[in-house]
């Protein structure tokens, strides 16, 4: 009933009746109606307000409807059978071509009962997955809303589920994202919580969870991870288990070594909330160490290489929200990879000629060996070939994916490439170019804006260059002049630039100071391909896939929008490919010449001759393979000494010649491609300095300094001198001879690169902060 007062239509007594002013006598104004009983009515913005009749009424509609649709909801959906999750199909994964790779999905699951779960591995779940199941409803009304907003205003996706809705989904649905499915999650919740026991419902959870490696169920993750059952499964492993239901590929902390901290804190926090729930006793829990699980026990079906291109496409699909990690294990999804067959087989051929099989039994060092490879059409970023290590079932770690080996020095052409890319000049005003001539003694202080950064690393073998050219430094690797030009153009442009070609930007120990430049930071063999790929495609940058297609079913799933863009000008990125070329020529990557292609690339050396790497390319492929030590038994990283019967594994050697064979192969039967550059101006002519050159000039062209040069300027003396007589400015620090240790690598990569302490005793960067050099200065 409307509050305004309604016009009557006549009146009985009189047939003639005439409307009347009925504000008169009720201090309404002319012509606005009085409400009944002399009242006023609702005026201005009060008339949008509905009245309290008119809010309860719709309150109670909702509340019918509501209770309407929850009573037909509980009465329509019923409980179904149980999904046939475990007869789940095979994924097969295919080559470009159509050929298969291999097939995965076989369900791995062996239900066991309640009781024959240990207490404190059963009270470890809860305490990850659900503290209050036992006293709480079938569902969460509150958690599920909380975890829809968090999810829409930009928390990321977030569960709100009971482990009775885990277990429906699980049991007798699937694991689609879709509002229906919730809709039915939610009923048959409700009426299995009346119809069954909570310790039934348990027992299906603890039976159909999904634990990683493939394990289906409690009782196969026991097995999978600590190799017994789950009666002999201790508290600590028991929480461990129980942590995986988090995430659980990412948390296998074997497959995934860089993923172990947050693993170990996810495991912290079952611990901490068994405590908290008095499961568990604050003393034993003290005494607890973090349990590492086993290694991976592989079907012999993902062998040789196919385990690893599995294993990195299941990555590349969840990790680009493609598919859940779950929704994968269901199977039954066809995947065609960018992988093709031909370059596939003759990158692990030229693996096996120029390294394994130069391996022996006889030699320590050679059980450490480790390699992984990748190659990319820089054209539109596919992934072609990749190596993953010796075999999936033997050695378990993807060698191409992981990251944690420092790049070396194959990481110095991104600062050159930053330099041109940004028009960046020497701390004396010079422009940087390929024929800039640089201050290459070793040990000599990195220079800042406001004099010494406290920085001075040192080259390969403490060589003095002497004044140098930056193409013959990227020749032969000189730390000092490459650490000297990350400080002029400004550590933190350097990366960025890096991170514009496609190193990831939360690569380990990306981090922007001068000692970037000599590749401390441990991005993988695909990142690093994916950057030199960059390079190769005149600085366009597309992000590298590992798959072209996935279908279900006959229907094919939408794929992410891959974008080129042109991350750097064209005559940074050609710049760096003219010294790269001189590289293979001239310097210490003449090996690559083997692929009888015209080529591009860098060799570089990790910290103590860990790895050896070659990153290289040609227009119409980019390739990149390392050579790693470490030891089979503990995981530790070692120095390649006398592996492969040399004393040294560096770039130029293994690596370099491993990338010759398989670019030659690769590519045989195509035309060859020269490099089309466009190079920055005064990049052509080569320059040595001289006397007339002494003042600093806006030109194009490189000048050399004057005499007096200030502290904070690069010293270059006005001659070159002989190799054996190598000029060393006044006042340049070179350090005491290192009679203890003698760097790995190719001409000066970077096993050196922090300073030395006394007595020349390497510093060891894991356990010592470097030296602080002074933050880069704005540059023009």
């Amino acid at each position: 009933m409307s509050d305004e007062p309604q016009q009557q239509s006549g009146d009985p007594g009189n047939g003639d009746w005439t409307p009347r002013d009925l504000s008169a006598g009720t201090g309404a104004p002319a012509g606005q109606a009085a409400a009944p009983g002399g009242k006023k009515g609702r005026t201005g913005w009060r008339r949008a307000v509905p009245t309290w009749r008119a809010a309860l009424a719709t309150i109670l509609v909702i509340a019918l409807i509501l209770i309407g649709g929850f009573i037909a909801g509980y009465q329509l959906v019923g409980i179904p059978p149980a999904n046939p999750t475990a007869t789940a199909q095979s994924n097969v994964y295919l080559y470009k071509d159509g050929t298969v790779i291999a097939r995965d999905g076989d369900v791995n699951r062996q239900n066991v009962q309640l009781a024959q779960v240990p207490l404190p591995v059963q009270h470890a779940v809860l305490a990850a997955e659900d503290r209050n199941f036992y006293s709480e409803r079938a569902v969460d009304i509150k958690a599920m809303f909380r975890a829809g907003w968090n999810t829409l205003t930009g928390k990321g996706r977030q569960g709100g589920s009971t482990i009775t809705q885990q277990f429906v989904k699980n049991y007798y649905l699937g694991q689609e994202q879709t509002v229906i499915r919730k809709i039915k999650e939610f009923f048959i919740a409700i009426k299995l919580n009346r119809e069954v026991s909570k310790d039934h419902i348990f027992e299906g959870y603890l039976n159909t969870s999904y634990f990683g490696r493939n394990a289906y169920g409690i009782q196969a993750a026991a097995q999978a991870y600590y190799g017994k059952d789950i009666g002999d499964i201790t508290t600590a492993e028991g929480a461990y288990l129980a942590s995986l239901l988090n995430a659980p590929s990412a948390y296998d902390v074997v497959v995934h070594p860089e993923n172990k901290a947050a693993a170990v804190a996810r495991w912290h926090y079952v611990l901490d909330g068994m405590v908290k729930e008095n499961w568990l006793s604050a003393s034993d829990r003290a005494t607890m160490q973090f349990p590492v699980p086993d290694k991976v026990k592989r079907s012999t079906g993902l062998s040789g290489q196919r385990g690893y291109i599995v294993q990195a496409v299941k990555d590349y699909l969840t990790t680009h929200q493609i598919i859940d990690e779950k929704t994968l294990a269901t199977g039954g999804y066809r995947i065609t990879t960018t992988l093709e067959k031909k370059k596939q087989n003759a990158l692990v051929e030229a693996v096996d000629d120029n390294v394994m099989s130069q391996t022996s039994d006889d030699r320590t060092a050679d059980r450490n060996v480790r390699v992984g490879g990748a190659s990319i059409d820089p054209t539109n970023g596919r992934v072609v070939a990749m190596y993953g290590g010796i075999d999936y079932t033997k050695q378990y770690v993807n060698n191409a994916t992981r990251r944690d080996y420092q790049v070396g020095s194959t990481f110095k052409p991104f600062v050159f490439t930053s330099a041109v890319a940004n028009g960046s000049r020497t701390q004396d005003g010079r422009r940087i170019t390929p024929n800039t001539v640089y201050d290459g003694t070793n040990r000599r202080m990195v220079q800042g804006p406001n004099g010494p950064t406290g920085y001075a690393p040192a080259n390969e073998d403490d060589v003095s260059y002497g004044p140098i050219t930056v193409r013959m430094a990227t020749d032969k690797s000189v730390n000092a002049v490459y650490a000297q030009m990350a400080e002029d153009v400004g550590p933190d442009i350097v990366k960025q630039t890096a991170i514009d070609l496609g190193i990831p930007r939360n690569t380990p120990d990306l981090t922007a100071s001068p000692s970037i430049a000599l590749g401390t930071a441990t991005a993988s063999v695909l990142d690093m391909t994916g950057a030199y790929a960059t390079l190769a495609n005149h600085g366009r940058h597309t992000a590298y896939t590992l798959v072209d297609k996935v279908s279900k079913d006959g229907e094919d799933l939408t794929l992410p929008d891959r974008s080129t863009e042109q991350a750097i000008s064209r005559e940074a990125a050609d710049t760096t490919t003219a010294i790269l070329q001189s590289v293979v020529e001239n310097g210490s990557g003449t090996a690559a010449q083997g692929a009888g292609r015209p080529a591009a690339g860098k060799t570089g050396t990790a910290e103590e001759d860990k790895a050896a790497w070659f990153a290289g390319y040609t227009p119409d492929l980019a390739t990149v393979i390392a050579v790693m030590g470490q030891d089979p038994d503990t995981g530790v990283q070692e120095p390649l000494y006398g592996a492969l019967g040399l004393s040294r594994v560096n770039g130029g050697g293994a690596p370099a010649q491993t990338w010759a064979q398989y670019t030659g192969a690769a590519l045989q039967g195509t035309s060859v491609q020269n490099f089309d550059l466009t190079l920055e101006r005064g990049a052509e002519e080569p320059y040595l300095p001289t006397d007339e050159a002494t003042e600093p000039t806006d030109t194009d062209t490189p000048f050399a300094p004057p005499s007096d040069t200030s502290p904070s300027s690069p010293a270059i003396p006005p001659t070159i001198p002989t190799d054996s007589e190598p000029a060393i400015p006044p006042g340049t620090p070179t350090g005491p001879p290192d009679s203890e240790f003698t760097d790995g690598g190719d001409n000066g990569d970077f096993d050196d690169f922090f300073p030395r302490g006394v007595g020349g005793a390497r510093r060891d960067p894991a356990s010592t902060p470097a030296p602080n050099p002074l933050p880069a200065p704005n540059r023009p």
